[in-house]
């Protein structure tokens, strides 16, 4: 009887453990540009070691909105690293993307205040694929990705490093 606890307990633990997404993606760079409001605007770039870089100009850290924020200094330039439950799960929903197959360029620029957002992913095979999206609208799985990537501006760990 003791064997076949034992056996059980062996089993949960190793069913408990974090499952590791692995990544074909070498590096994933989002940006997000300005718009005639407070969009924020920064850059992120992350690593398949899950180490970021956090390109911060405006509006990332403030709720209130002011037109003389552009004229103040550039918030600043973070390091982290994504928690990994996190970064699996940008892994997930890039696989979901069929990221290849998508276009290189979304929206239209009839209208005049909108953000434009970059995704660039570069690829383990060598090749990459840069989409250009005016007004984050390009399909409902690119806007989920883009989402969660401006999330983590405000829920990882991030420190000053300029």
């Amino acid at each position: 009887m003791k064997h076949i606890l034992s056996l059980f307990a062996l089993i949960f633990l190793f069913s408990c453990t974090t499952q590791k997404t692995e990544s074909k993606y070498t590096k994933i760079e989002y940006q997000a540009g300005a718009c005639f409001g407070s969009c924020p605007v920064f850059k992120l770039t992350i690593s398949p070691d899950r180490t970021a870089i956090l390109e911060a100009e405006h509006f990332n850290f403030s709720k209130d909105f002011s037109k003389g924020e552009f004229s103040n200094p550039r918030e600043g330039t973070f390091n982290g690293v994504i928690r990994e439950a996190d970064y699996n799960t940008l892994i997930s929903l890039l696989n979901d993307l069929d990221i290849k197959n998508l276009k290189d360029h979304y929206g239209t620029k009839n209208i005049t205040d909108l953000s434009t957002s970059y995704l660039r992913i570069n690829f383990t095979n060598g090749s990459s694929k840069n989409i250009e999206d005016y007004g984050k609208r390009g399909s409902e799985k690119l806007r989920k990705v883009y989402m969660f990537i401006e999330d983590l501006r405000h829920n990882q760990q991030w420190a000053k490093v300029k």
